[in-house]
């Protein structure tokens, strides 16, 4: 089990996570269970995953968690250039979700990575 708390791939998703309700705080009150809603929980999404994941009881579950993690960020990804397609993001602050996104995306491939390789040592 991991202390998520004390995880930087938990604690980037966390600053990915408030960065899009900030964003998605000014798009028009139509989209409020659009859009604006979607976007928020595939966000929110990310770091709920890795917490979960983190208190299971082993790497093989937390890999499980990491990979729907990934996928949220993805999913998240994708949402937000919906967003500026439709105007609600301009490009300035897309590009700083964007690259948050990535670290984020990055992030838990390495880290899954390292917990796949750690339990192949241990078999």
């Amino acid at each position: 089990m991991h202390n998520f708390k004390e995880l930087k791939i938990w604690q980037e998703a966390m600053t990915l996570a408030k960065m899009v309700y900030e964003a998605s705080s000014s798009f028009p009150a139509n989209e409020k269970y659009g859009l604006t809603s979607q976007i928020n929980r595939a966000a929110v999404s990310v770091p709920s995953n890795i917490a979960e994941g983190a208190g299971r009881g082993g790497d093989k579950e937390f890999i499980q968690f990491l990979t729907i993690a990934r996928g949220s960020a993805f999913e998240l990804e994708t949402q937000l250039l919906l967003a500026q397609s439709f105007g609600f993001i301009e490009d300035a602050r897309l590009q700083k979700l964007l690259q948050q996104v990535s670290l984020v995306q990055r992030m838990i491939n390495g880290f899954k990575d390292r917990l796949l390789k750690n339990a192949k040592e241990k078999s």
